[in-house]
């Protein structure tokens, strides 16, 4: 084969693969936009009975399975949720016994909130229920895999996040 014909068929096979990525990006953005529709729906169809958690009361609650405390604020963001709406769920929690709250011995200001012990038991009884659902989920995937997807996601993180401070940028001017 020539030097050119080489240069073309190299030149072909790049372009080859940029659609190829190109079509994978298309495929990995809808298939996010399809996870989050999901997610959506489950939490839309979501009822509460009386006695009941809502799912983003567990997961304020699973926001504080890994740390002893947290203050109202770092709850709100971790839980995405806003601070008067996370408010409002822990002082249900509260008064359920599943979480307890005390000022900071730093900041008088702040109110720590931590998981009680049935709070933790609560926490630990749903992932038990759903852990094995996640895990059949992603069990045809190498650990390899997994991490490619976990960086893909933790960067739509962030170019998300960007957004949303480019956003709040603008209303400030």
């Amino acid at each position: 084969m020539s030097t050119a014909a080489g240069e073309k068929l190299d030149a072909l096979g790049d372009v080859v693969g940029e659609r190829e990525q190109s079509d994978a990006a298309q495929h990995l953005a809808r298939s996010f936009k399809g996870a989050l529709a999901a997610l959506r729906r489950m939490r839309g169809r979501e009822t509460h009975t009386p006695g009941e958690l809502t799912d983003a009361q567990y997961s304020l609650l699973f926001c504080l399975r890994d740390q002893s405390q947290m203050s109202l604020r770092d709850l709100a963001d971790a839980a995405d949720l806003s601070p008067a709406s996370v408010t409002e769920m822990l002082e249900g929690l509260a008064v359920a016994g599943l979480v307890e709250r005390q000022r900071s011995d730093r900041d008088r200001r702040v109110v720590l909130t931590s998981l009680t012990d049935n709070g933790r038991q609560l926490v630990e009884e749903r992932r038990a229920r759903f852990e094995p659902r996640l895990r059949a989920a992603l069990e045809p995937f190498s650990e390899d895999e997994l991490v490619v997807a976990a960086r893909v996601l933790d960067r739509l993180r962030d170019m998300f996040d960007e957004i949303a401070e480019e956003r709040l940028g603008d209303h400030r001017l």
